[in-house]
């Protein structure tokens, strides 16, 4: 009787649209957007702020007028299309893109030619490589494929391989949770909600600004929530693998190998944590060690003393968040941020053997706070880092990976009516094991 009212009632409203949050969280994008060109001086995220704005807008007037389910739908097209497809065509096939792309680039061609992706003597910040060797990867089509002509310009871009590394990895982290369903095909209204809200989370703010203007940090992103899918699923050297290429981007992806391991050991035991552990840090030993052998020197100043403020040139990420304010005040201020740096992440670590995560939710939230105490608390940082904390806590509500483990159950497939008995017959398994 329930079901029946509350269908009744989305029925009458179906005519009127969505519900009111829709059409003003599209509108608070559209600002959000808007701003840009009005207060920034980089070029590209001028052109993505008025691309972006006019899609938000657009989302917003449908979300408002259209009739359920295209309130819902149409809005999430025309935020796509204005913040990510067409500022992404538009600045790759012009050649606009903030300086990371550029690095990542040159050192896809440094590492082709020489082997390592740090120059000897680096003169200028343009030329230093703040990434670990891994990122270079990702600037090899360009190397490979040049800049003549528009697929040239497109595949070889920097931004199209993060966003689709981002983005596959999106889709097989829902893929790894789905496996060992109790009923197979028994999730097709997980899938809807997990697309829904994967496209939602794209075309936000959030990971529409930066995949278009450099998507540096997507690619660590979309690899840590795939490292917690498969430790869901108990499979610790795919972990670890994941861990390994995530761990061979930027350094800042390490404090996720501690997170998965506890998970793996809170759910499957101590074997496969340490399996996962092993794979992790082996794997990734042999990817940084050549460029680390070949470069020792450049590689300490590029990689560690650059981005913590204490490299021979400044460092342009210089967002008034706390530890650089601290930094900025003199040596003193530098060496109080670093020490609270390391109280937070000793308490972050504290907590993982005190109360280690049991699911993917709470692998991410742990995870997100960490990540978050070190942008926070770093001596130099962006606020374009907090997307990654954010990204974390989205995907792990919206891919429908409950409690792990081999008694788990899993109530997306399992009918409602039968939730309870499920749990019950779970729990006699358990105590009879």
């Amino acid at each position: 009787m329930i079901t029946w009212r509350v269908e009744r009632e989305n029925s009458r409203s179906g005519a009127r649209g969505t519900s009111w949050w829709w059409p003003v969280g599209w509108l608070l994008a559209a600002g959000w957007a808007a701003a840009f060109p009005l207060v920034s001086d980089v070029g590209t995220h001028r052109v993505w702020g008025v691309c972006a704005a006019v899609g938000y807008t657009a989302a917003a007037v449908a979300a408002r007028v259209l009739p359920r389910p295209r309130a819902v739908r149409v809005p999430v097209v025309f935020a796509l299309a204005g913040a990510v497809v067409l500022p992404l065509l538009l600045l790759v096939l012009t050649g606009q893109a903030q300086s990371e792309v550029d690095v990542i680039e040159r050192s896809g061609r440094l590492l082709y030619a020489t082997g390592t992706p740090y120059l000897d003597a680096p003169r200028r910040v343009e030329e230093y490589t703040p990434y670990l060797p891994g990122m270079a990867l990702l600037g090899m089509p360009r190397a490979l494929l040049g800049e003549h002509g528009w697929a040239a310009r497109y595949f070889g871009d920097a931004r199209v391989w993060c966003a689709a590394v981002f983005l596959a990895c999106l889709v097989a982290s829902r893929a790894v949770v789905r496996q060992r369903r109790r009923r197979p095909g028994g999730s097709a209204h997980g899938d809807a909600r997990f697309a829904a809200v994967t496209a939602v989370l794209i075309a936000s703010p959030v990971v529409a600004l930066p995949l278009c203007v450099s998507g540096v940090d997507l690619p660590l992103a979309g690899l840590c929530v795939l490292a917690i899918a498969f430790a869901v699923r108990g499979r610790p050297v795919a972990a670890g693998l994941v861990l390994a290429a995530a761990c061979s981007l930027k350094w800042t992806a390490w404090p996720a190998i501690p997170v998965v391991v506890a998970l793996l050991g809170c759910a499957w035991g101590a074997r496969p944590a340490l399996r996962c552990a092993g794979t992790a840090v082996t794997g990734t030993a042999l990817l940084v060690l050549p460029s680390a052998l070949l470069s020792p020197g450049p590689m300490v100043e590029q990689v560690l003393a650059f981005p913590t403020g204490r490299g021979e040139l400044a460092t342009p990420a210089t967002s008034p968040l706390p530890g650089r304010l601290l930094a900025e005040q003199s040596a003193t201020g530098w060496a109080v941020a670093v020490t609270l740096l390391l109280c937070g992440a000793s308490a972050v670590g504290l907590s993982l053997v005190l109360r280690p995560p049991r699911d993917a939710v709470g692998a991410a939230d742990r995870l997100a706070i960490g990540l978050s105490i070190a942008f926070l608390l770093a001596p130099a940082g962006r606020f374009g880092y907090l997307a990654l904390p954010v990204l974390l806590v989205v995907w792990a509500r919206s891919v429908g990976a409950g409690s792990v483990g081999a008694r788990s159950v899993d109530t997306e497939s399992v009918p409602q009516d039968r939730y309870a008995d499920a749990q019950l017959a779970t729990a006699g398994a358990g105590r009879r094991s």
